[in-house]
């Protein structure tokens, strides 16, 4: 079992491998399981108690990687020594923040490595403590399957078909290991194939004419026939579901040719946007060429419309066969109409390297786009995507429509329509007064949209005292909006777009937060290059007769984003620009939530939301975040506790219900409803066995004998429940005398007690005899029910409550004879040939 224990980590370890680049780290994971295994094999040698075995493999596993990463700071270069620790801790730290640096697949650096083994060897100490000394392999897979969640939370694409079969074969192979250990425990099962005479006696030497073998082969490959059906029904079926995998099986076909309507997944788009911005490779994309005389825009993948009161993200997208480019031109952009605008072709080449781009990188605003595959337009973003394909290694050719909308068009634009007011100015309840205060403070003074936009870009470029800093963590929470606008005031392009569209919208500005990436670095004369560090975010703010127009409160060159550009119609005008426009923003008027006293002016054509303003159904709630989620959570969760407390009931409630059925259906139902000792035979099974029964079950021809099974039964749960020593060879006079003296029982519990036992060896022994009545035994049974309670603290007492130990061993009884009975089913399946071939 070690051993196995040790492979099947090591097989479930494959699921690791999209993490890093080359294949050293599985021989890093190699030694630590070795080291692991060997800490909890010299535990079982020395016998020591079960407690201490995790504690040996974990110091075996610190041997390991003190010999492997800190052998100069420690005693004798092996064992560990405070400076030795010291150095390990500081390893780690360095290979953690190497982690977050750089993006998968990352180089096994040595902090990197550290983590590796040690992440690896806890895994092995965890399968070996409960598959090897605790002999519960089942639960050994929670360890196995965290494994495979690291990729599956960092990479996009997750965990290969392949190494997911090899990692499930690994684990069945711990189940029929353990298994095998298990029955192995009874002794070798024989059975006898007679070509004559009588069948041998035990021990005795079988006659001529007879072979004795061992009947294990063919339940041995029923296992192994269901475990791989069921590895290959686990990997090939969620593929050929529709919309759990888009590609279709193993990535070839399916994916969006139907005529039906489906819904389009994709990560969180924000996730990989700094892992895009730290990467220190900084490998290219794409490049791209184009015939813009002004200068490439950036370039767009999606756009998010949502605000949850955390983060931002896209409304879910749902496609049709009437959404494909399929060469023609796509649906205008909404809200241009006045600004001038001149027609880009822009020609993209992305790289090779590049997986799962499953939406276009496009400037804004596309109306045509000339590539192969099956591509799709959301009408109302412009947003171009696919379910079935990626963009990585595709060229393509965009036209597209650039506006050059001037500072007096925006300043001229008047009213919204009423859906862009609803949906793209809706913000949550949630969101702090702090941060409406400090919109309005902002843009106090602002006679019109453009003039507020312009305060808020200026306000987070230059006079807010922001810093563009790449150590920042991902904002999470609503909190961390509050701490970037108002405390720290560090971040990087998402805290900026994302800040800058949550105030636009505060003070009534239609406004959503784009992704993609920057125009890049020039190459030659209309030849651009965009790399990993050019991904960025940015805030799309709407006008009337100009549509979603850039702006840019991102900090730009050396000190920010180093390739962000500033459109020239958010700069402000000169100094003598009007006061309330362009005017830039004076220390009184941007000082932040401290302007208590500021009256902003709105205009009047504009959607001020305020406190409860601009809310739309959807976002009305509390916080914006449903409670629905958590309140099923908890009704679940309610449930599941609750089972082995309404499992014992309705088993009470059956044993007494069975009275009332005829006798033949009596004496089978108590049959099933008698639970072994200690896996031996069940009590109903020996019960029918005294009788003389040929069946084995008993026979319950009359009430009183049912009723005094049935009492009996029902003392042995309660004391089970209450944590009381039961046990199976005892008669039912000695269990009665051995509880009454153990609990010191009054004398009503102890005569109910004494009766309860007299009543079930009348009903074993001398049927014959009046016994007492169902209703005096069911009395007596809660009587003695109360004394255990009384008898035992109240942790045993809620215990038997709300989790009853006898239900769980009803659970396992069932769990094993439906297991027999499948076992069972699968030898007549397999000796189904034979038998045909002998007719």
């Amino acid at each position: 079992m070690t051993i196995v224990a040790a492979v099947a980590t090591l097989a479930c370890s494959i699921g690791l491998y999209p993490l890093f680049a080359g294949g050293r780290w599985f021989w890093t994971g190699v030694a630590a399981v070795l080291a692991a295994a060997c800490g909890g094999l010299i535990s079982r040698r020395l016998r020591l108690p079960a407690v201490l075995d995790p504690l040996c493999g974990l110091a075996a596993l610190l041997l390991y990687l003190t010999v492997a990463y800190a052998r100069g700071e420690a005693w004798l270069g092996v064992v560990p020594s405070p400076g030795s620790l010291s150095h390990l801790i500081d390893l780690a730290g360095d290979g953690w923040s190497a982690a977050n640096r750089y993006a998968a697949p990352v180089p096994l650096v040595p902090g990197i490595g550290l983590l590796v083994a040690a992440g690896i060897g806890v895994v092995a100490v965890l399968v070996d403590l409960l598959a090897v000394r605790l002999r519960r392999a089942a639960p050994a897979g929670l360890p196995l399957l965290a494994m495979y969640s690291v990729p599956a939370a960092v990479r996009q694409d997750g965990v290969g078909w392949l190494a997911f079969g090899i990692g499930a074969i690994g684990f069945l192979a711990l189940l029929m290991a353990d298994a095998r250990e298990q029955v192995g425990g009874w002794g070798r099962a024989v059975t006898v194939h007679r070509h004559g005479g009588e069948l041998p006696l035990a021990g005795a030497e079988p006659p001529s004419g007879q072979r004795v073998r061992t009947d294990g082969g063919r339940r041995a490959a029923s296992g192994r026939r269901i475990a791989v059906g069921s590895v290959a029904i686990a990997v090939v079926l969620p593929m050929a579901i529709p919309g759990i995998h888009p590609r279709g099986v193993f990535g070839m076909g399916g994916g969006g040719r139907g005529k039906g309507t489906q819904t389009v997944t994709t990560p969180d788009p924000l996730v990989s946007l700094k892992r895009e911005l730290t990467r220190l490779d900084d490998s290219v994309v794409l490049t791209y060429h184009t015939d813009d005389p002004d200068g490439p825009d950036y370039l767009r993948l999606y756009a998010l419309d949502r605000f949850d009161g955390d983060r931002w993200t896209y409304s879910r997208l749902s496609s049709s066969a009437a959404d494909r480019l399929s060469g023609r031109t796509l649906p205008p952009p909404p809200g241009l109409s006045i600004a001038p605008v001149h027609e880009v072709t822009t020609q993209v080449k992305v790289s090779g390297e590049v997986r799962d781009m499953t939406f276009l990188p496009v400037p804004y605003a596309p109306t045509r786009v000339s590539i192969k595959g099956d591509w799709r337009v959301h009408r109302q973003s412009l947003m171009i995507y696919s379910l079935s394909d990626s963009a990585g290694g595709r060229a393509y050719t965009v036209k597209s429509l650039r506006a050059d909308p001037s500072a007096s068009d925006l300043s001229a634009a008047v009213g919204y329509p009423a859906d862009v007011v609803s949906h793209y100015t809706a913000v949550p309840k949630n969101i702090p007064p702090q941060v409406r205060t400090l919109a309005q403070n902002v843009t106090a003074g602002a006679a019109t949209a453009r003039a507020q936009a312009v305060k808020l870009q200026r306000w987070f470029t230059l006079t807010g005292g922001f810093t563009y800093d790449l150590s920042t963590p991902a904002p999470q929470h609503g909190n961390d909006l509050v701490d970037f606008l108002l405390r720290s005031k560090r971040g990087y392009c998402e805290q900026f777009a994302a800040s800058m569209a949550l105030m636009a919208r505060i003070v009534g500005i239609p406004s959503r937060v784009a992704m993609g990436y920057t125009s890049g670095t020039q190459t030659q004369p209309g030849t651009w290059v965009v790399r990993s560090r050019d991904a960025h975010a940015w805030p799309e703010l709407y006008f009337e007769g100009s549509g979603w127009v850039r702006f840019e409160p991102t900090p730009s060159g050396a000190a920010g984003q180093g390739t962000a550009v500033t459109p020239a119609y958010s700069r402000p005008a000169g100094g003598g620009g009007r006061q309330g426009d362009d005017a830039l923003p004076t220390p009184e008027t941007s000082s932040g939530p401290d302007r208590s006293s500021a009256s902003p002016q709105a205009a009047p054509h504009r959607n001020d939301t305020g406190p409860q303003g601009g809310l739309t159904e959807e976002d009305s709630g509390d916080g914006g975040l449903s409670a629905a989620p958590w309140i099923a959570g908890g009704v679940l969760v309610l449930l599941l506790l609750a089972v082995p407390m309404v499992l014992r009931a309705l088993t009470r409630r059956r044993r007494w219900a069975v009275l009332s059925a005829p006798p033949q259906r009596r004496g089978g139902d108590l049959g099933l409803l008698r639970q072994d000792g200690r896996g031996g035979a069940p009590d109903g099974v020996l019960n029918g066995v005294l009788h003389g029964t040929p069946d084995g079950t008993p026979d319950g021809g009359r009430d009183s004998s049912g009723a005094a099974h049935a009492a009996w039964q029902e003392m042995r749960a309660d004391a089970l429940d209450h944590g009381l020593e039961w046990r199976p060879s005892d008669s039912p006079r000695a269990a009665a005398r051995r509880l009454g003296e153990l609990l010191e029982l009054d004398a009503v519990p102890a005569e109910a007690l004494g009766r309860i036992a007299r009543a079930e060896e009348l009903a074993l022994y001398a049927r014959s005899r009046p016994a007492d009545p169902p209703e005096r035994l069911r009395a007596d049974v809660r009587t003695v029910r109360a004394a255990f309670a009384a008898s035992v603290g109240r942790r045993a007492r809620w215990r038997a409550r709300v989790f009853p130990p006898s239900a769980m061993a009803q659970t396992r009884s069932a769990l094993r004879g439906a297991g027999t009975r499948a076992a069972d089913l699968a030898d007549r399946l397999n000796d189904l040939p034979n038998r045909m071939r002998r007719r």
